[in-house]
């Protein structure tokens, strides 16, 4: 039979209830901790997760879906998440929904089934109806990188706008005054304000922006690189262009460099994210960065405050600033 919580604080002479706060993810002393910790691994104690969830109806477990596994920018954010999550005592199921809604709302079954106490999640779509389930249940859910209408969840953002209008005024103070955008699909909160983003700039600029040096992809590299040598085609005067999504801006990094294209002599680029890639290219890349560490940090911080009990708190929507980093890729 397998060592018991008795048999830890007759190892230790501590009491039942430090020992369960230990076990629970409470804060004890740091003296108690080594100890508890020592007593685990002698004794080889495996906490009993199943019977500790039936018990105080908490699996700590967190389940994380998102819509692309391959993506660099959804990569990081889990990595830091995860880590985050671990010190506070909690495991986590991941689910890829790759960018499917049908996908999405199978994995949110999933998870409520496994009754996971809560939820992060990158939506693919803008219907929120499925969340709902979760929130009817009182287990948190806060959403990542995407706003969704009339859901009373906790959110986290980057400023999209802002971050297409940095773009724009960088390539404006190199002289650029026919300036293209790639972004992704419209259906998609992000791809739409920055989209928004820049036809605003280029407005406050008195530029003119035709339909024509917009081009939406479908946030792939193959997309990328269909939707460059679009943007070409139909604007062939374009002098610099804002290629607004990571996997995208690989894509018309290759279509520019398979064409013959010399940045930033013939044109002016700034992608998305991913800073070892724009160190890499040839030029060295100038590019717009989110800060993925601090969304993790941000969404996290939101879902322990919900599951340590606040239901009382207003839902918060949080924005957070991008950068831009100076590379060698604007004329």
């Amino acid at each position: 039979m397998g060592a018991t919580i008795k048999d830890i604080a007759r190892e230790t002479g501590l009491g039942l209830a430090t020992i369960s706060s230990y076990l629970n993810g409470k804060s004890v002393r740091e003296k108690n901790r080594v100890k508890i910790e020592t007593a685990i691994e002698k004794l080889h104690f495996e906490v009993n997760e199943t019977a500790r969830g039936l018990k105080t109806n908490q699996t700590r477990t967190i389940g994380i879906l998102i819509p692309e596994l391959n993506n660099v920018f959804c990569a990081e954010i889990i990595s830091e998440a995860e880590d985050i999550l671990r010190q506070k005592g909690y495991a986590t199921i991941l689910c890829d929904c790759r960018t499917d809604t049908r996908r999405e709302e199978e994995a949110i079954d999933f998870l409520l089934h496994r009754r996971v106490d809560g939820l992060m999640i990158m939506p693919t779509g803008e219907d929120g109806r499925s969340l709902e389930k979760f929130l009817r249940r009182k287990r948190p859910v806060v959403v990542l990188d995407r706003k969704i209408k009339d859901l009373d969840a906790d959110c986290v953002l980057v400023n999209n706008e802002d971050a297409a209008g940095k773009a724009v005024e960088r390539f404006r103070s190199s002289g650029h005054t026919k300036i293209g955008l790639i972004t992704g699909p419209q259906d998609i909160y992000t791809a739409a304000a920055r989209k928004r983003g820049f036809q605003m700039a280029m407005a406050d600029a008195g530029l003119e922006v035709s339909d024509s040096m917009v081009v939406c992809g479908d946030y792939t590299i193959q997309g990328g690189a269909k939707a460059m040598r679009k943007l070409r085609e139909e604007e062939p005067e374009i002098t610099a262009a804002l290629v607004a999504n990571y996997e995208m801006t690989v894509g018309a990094m290759i279509e520019i460099n398979e064409s013959g294209v010399r940045i930033p002599r013939d044109m002016s680029i700034i992608g998305f994210d991913n800073l070892e890639f724009a160190k890499a290219s040839a030029p060295r890349l100038s590019i717009i960065t989110q800060p993925t560490r601090q969304i993790a940090r941000e969404a996290v911080g939101l879902l322990l405050l919900r599951l340590s009990g606040d239901r009382q708190t207003p839902t918060q929507t949080v924005v957070l600033p991008t950068d831009y980093i100076e590379g060698k890729s604007v004329s």
